[in-house]
């Protein structure tokens, strides 16, 4: 099993423990992602990953940065 099923399977266990939120600050996407805040910074710059009105992170935007990876 590589690291990123280990890591896909304990996201899904989490969410059956505790509802994932429907938004995210930069820093929960940074850490969901493990990736750095300046990352997800140019993630959003670039296009890669989109904010909504308040600034937050649609947790779709999230699972498809995860799926890319796959």
């Amino acid at each position: 099993m590589t690291n990123f099923q280990i890591a896909m399977e304990a996201i899904k266990q989490y969410a059956q423990l505790k509802p994932r939120p429907l938004h995210v600050t930069q820093k929960q996407a940074a850490e969901m992602l493990n990736l750095s805040v300046p990352t997800i910074r140019k993630m959003v710059a670039s296009g890669e990953l989109k904010l909504n009105k308040c600034g937050l992170i649609h947790i779709s935007e999230i699972d498809k940065v995860l799926a890319s990876r796959a």
